[in-house]
């Protein structure tokens, strides 16, 4: 089988879905003969991070225009030439949806769509006026026309039945490698009790909620530090560190940048506890790489993760000043054993549910299915 994967951005701008997509891609390689070739839009980014695909072929095509569409015939021209068996398109709103839209129908060949959350009813109504013109110029066909369409949760699979899509729905979620670490939990080795947040920094991530909660919390907890680790999106940090400062808590508040491989790692290492207070997500890598390390997570029933509260491994917080503060203070009650205890269970959820070997056999198995080439999988609901 020969499988293109198509995305916006196969660098670090992409967020978690290039991350997510080198992973399941490497893993499923090999897996019944599966060839898979990588498109994505070319950024600013795209060179230095290329390496992190290897041995994965990719290809950053150059955009046409302003970059917020993402108009790139070049990479039309290698979907065309490539001549895969069935592309998967991960991410919409931009016109790389357009582009396998048109290779579907040129070649009435089979292509999956992955949203990663995109058309959940939050993330429809931010940007909503770009959204409702790409809809009608080619997203709302592009998803109409998918032989399958991949949830990440059950939420998810949720949210595109409401939107009326009854295409085939394979409901597979995001998995993460272990990590291997020696000494005792996180949260031993920290200086001070410190609160993590990784991600980019945008309004839906809830970051202006929890700077607010925060200035709560820091009047009776002085010796606990906030990291905010990420890329700005939008001008968004500008806006986080205003509103840092007049709250008064740049004491007890940092903002670290962009953060990826050693380290990130050594941010989670060193964490109390990892926070995403988040008004929409598909299924947040961050929170699985957290609980890879082994560190507590403080989360919003809107991270679509409710295996981490039915395990114990999470702590439920909503996306509002005053419950986030309720639930930093919480936690911050806990004693270290009981930490440490949670962590452990976010390390046993990550390995039994979201590990990546078991994740490619079952996007492998949908490919096979729409291909003509095995049964019906057990993800898949029609």
């Amino acid at each position: 089988m020969k499988i293109t994967a198509v995305t916006h951005s196969l660098s670090r701008l992409g967020g978690g879905i290039p991350a997510a997509m080198q992973r399941l891609y490497v893993a499923a390689s090999g897996r019944d003969a599966l060839e898979v070739d990588v498109l994505g839009l070319a950024d600013c980014h795209s060179q230095e991070d290329a390496a992190a695909w290897s041995p994965l072929s990719i290809a950053s095509c150059a955009v046409r225009g302003p970059a917020a569409v993402g108009y790139s015939p070049e990479l039309q021209q290698r979907l065309a030439t490539s001549d895969p068996d069935l592309v998967h398109t991960h991410g919409c709103w931009k016109y790389t949806s357009a582009h396998v839209l048109h290779w579907g129908r040129a070649t009435d060949r089979p292509y999956v769509v992955s949203p990663h959350g995109m058309i959940d009813r939050w993330a429809l109504q931010n940007s909503r006026w770009k959204k409702r013109i790409a809809g009608r110029w080619f997203e709302w066909a592009h998803l109409k026309e998918a032989a399958c369409l991949h949830a990440l949760t059950e939420a998810e699979a949720t949210s595109i039945r409401d939107l009326g899509l009854s295409n085939p729905i394979c409901i597979i979620p995001n998995g993460v490698d272990p990590v291997r670490r020696s000494g005792d939990a996180a949260s031993a080795g920290a200086p001070r009790p410190t609160v993590l947040f990784l991600g980019r920094l945008h309004p839906k991530k809830g970051l202006s909620e929890l700077i607010a909660a925060w200035s709560q919390f820091a009047r009776r907890h002085s010796d606990w530090r906030l990291q905010i680790a990420g890329w700005d999106d939008g001008g968004h940090e500008e806006a986080l560190r205003s509103a840092t400062a007049a709250a008064g808590v740049n004491g007890s508040v940092e903002f670290c940048g962009p953060q990826f491989g050693a380290a990130k790692a050594s941010l989670l290492a060193a964490a109390t506890a990892f926070i995403l207070p988040s008004h929409s997500e598909g299924l947040p890598m961050t929170i699985l790489e957290a609980w890879a390390a082994g560190v507590p997570v403080i989360m919003t029933p809107q991270c679509n993760l409710p295996e981490g509260f039915a395990a114990g491994a999470a702590a439920a917080i909503e996306p509002t000043v005053d419950s986030i503060s309720d639930g930093l203070t919480r936690f911050a009650q806990l004693d270290e054993a009981s930490r440490r205890e949670m962590g452990e269970r976010g390390r046993t959820l990550v390995r039994e549910r979201f590990n990546w070997p078991d994740i490619a056999s079952e996007v492998t198995a949908v490919y096979r299915w729409l291909l003509g080439k095995g049964d019906q999988p057990a993800s898949v609901r029609l």
